[in-house]
């Protein structure tokens, strides 16, 4: 039996972002401070994502992403869309692992990701 699940990404685990760097093929993330445009200081991961002006921070202690793209201006959106589908993917296989499930996944032709979590060997 299969079940269809939606997940609303908060950003609380610093090696599935790790992973989902690696799985994207970005830079290994960096913990620290770092100072937006507006002016704020924000601190956490620092995810650098293809030709964005600014980093993504990922706060995984509180579970926010702060990120200053000037409304794709200094960043495609598509980049971190990426980013947050592969670390929920990242996540999730954690998570399902932590369990004793295996895992596989397969992309979709309309880019989402298909994961199947397989109880027992």
């Amino acid at each position: 039996m299969s079940h269809l699940v939606t997940i609303a990404t908060q950003v609380t685990d610093p090696n599935a972002v790790k992973s989902a760097c690696t799985r994207i093929g970005v830079a290994k993330p960096e913990f620290g401070t770092v100072k937006m445009f507006d002016g704020k200081s924000v601190t956490g991961w620092q995810v650098k994502l293809p030709d964005w002006m600014f980093p993504v921070v990922c706060d995984t202690t509180a579970g926010a992403v702060h990120y200053d793209n000037f409304r794709g201006n200094w960043g495609e959106q598509s980049h971190l869309d990426r980013f947050l589908q592969a670390y929920a993917a990242e996540k999730s296989k954690i998570e399902a692992r932590k369990k004793g499930y295996r895992v596989t996944e397969s992309a979709q032709p309309d880019g989402s990701i298909r994961m199947t979590l397989h109880v027992g060997s």
